[in-house]
């Protein structure tokens, strides 16, 4: 028998030497600013980091921890800036795994967050290539990656020329070893971007330059003469220059028309030849009826119809360019960015919808007939 007045003597005393013989039983809010503060110090610790990648201002912002014993799971936004390039910062979500080592906590494992894109140093080794207006990052087996720098450093001064606004004037160029590889950076199937060259991503607006990235299709690339690499770089580098006038209001044929345009512009591609498939319709008495709409360039969709919707932006761009100058073609594509489209129309070209698009409509006859 154990007298129940001893047991509440003992029972204060080995409470104490099992609080004093076990750091893990440390409150739980000690716990989780313990936690914090070993991310905070680890994302310190790997700035700059993977591959020799230029980061800076890197920081792991967490939004949830969950512990487990000596171990936890940590929810966290990763923020950083690719030094000399980013003027707003890139990010995106991460989850981080961390073990009680020493008394003191450890980062074991940094992966996506359930249901977030990945980075391209998440595929693997990374290398770097620099150009003079360009920083290109290639992921393993991706091409030539001083050749896109090169394109890439010929394609930021001709985006300049066509858009002779302010922007950053340089370009980050991501080249990931497959097309598979490029459609898990961007969160779409292989089939939507096989017949790409490369796509641009970003948000849209005004505000801070955002972290825009031109994502290289490599099997696309592998596919292209010298003159289409050109056009393909020189037509996203224009959407990374044209991104803090572009809104969810602008017209999809005016931006990635105005986008063709500066690509082709200053070369000898003829109407015909650079709008073949527009051009088929045509013959066959198909004139569009109305400039392209925003579905008509979705990804995926039946090739040959995206084909003519980004035929038929370009040639729309090309006529205001020719019939109401360049610089009223770029003050278009900035009012069309803040203002309802007839207004943008009336006051850059003085013309309203109807009257633009019977004015296409006349030149994609008499130059693609």
């Amino acid at each position: 028998m154990f007298p129940v007045r001893r047991l509440l003597r003992v029972l204060p005393l080995l409470l104490c030497v099992l609080l004093a013989g076990c750091g893990a039983l440390r409150p739980a809010g000690t716990a989780e600013r313990d936690i914090r503060r070993a991310v905070a110090d680890w994302s310190r610790s790997v700035a700059g980091q993977p591959a020799g990648i230029p980061v800076e201002d890197q920081a792991y912002e967490v939004t949830s921890v969950r512990r487990d014993g000596v171990r936890a799971l940590v929810r966290a936004e990763l923020r950083y800036r690719l030094t000399g390039y980013d003027a707003a910062p890139a990010g995106s979500a991460r989850e981080l795994d961390l073990v009680m080592d020493g008394g003191s906590w450890r980062v074991r494992a940094d992966r996506p967050a359930p249901g977030a894109l990945p980075q391209l140093w998440d595929q693997g080794p990374v290398k770097v290539v620099r150009g003079e207006r360009s920083l290109v990052l290639g992921g393993a087996g991706a091409p030539d990656l001083a050749g896109i720098a090169a394109e890439a450093d010929r394609a930021v001064p001709a985006a300049s020329s066509a858009w002779p606004k302010p922007w950053a004037g340089r370009v980050v160029v991501l080249v990931p070893g497959s097309l598979e590889r490029m459609a898990q950076l961007l969160g779409g199937t292989a089939e939507a971007y096989r017949g790409l060259g490369a796509v641009t991503t970003g948000r849209v607006g005004a505000g801070p330059a955002p972290a825009d990235r031109v994502v290289v299709n490599p099997q696309g690339w592998a596919e292209l003469g010298e003159a289409g690499r050109r056009i393909v770089l020189t037509h996203e580098v224009t959407h990374v220059a044209t991104r803090a006038s572009t809104t969810a209001s602008t017209p999809l044929w005016l931006s990635e028309g105005f986008a063709d345009w500066a690509a082709y512009r200053g070369g000898s591609t003829t109407p015909q030849q650079g709008a073949p498939a527009l051009g088929r319709a045509v013959r066959r008495g198909e004139v569009p009826g109305a400039l392209p709409p925003a579905e008509a360039f979705a990804f995926g969709a039946d090739p040959e119809a995206v084909a003519r919707a980004y035929e038929g932006a370009w040639l729309a761009c090309r006529l205001i360019a020719d019939r109401w100058g360049e610089a009223a073609l770029v003050g278009l594509y900035e009012r069309a960015g803040r203002e309802p489209l007839p207004v943008a129309l009336d006051e850059a070209l003085g013309v309203d919808l109807p009257g633009l698009t019977r004015a296409w409509q006349e030149a994609l006859r008499e130059e693609l007939r």
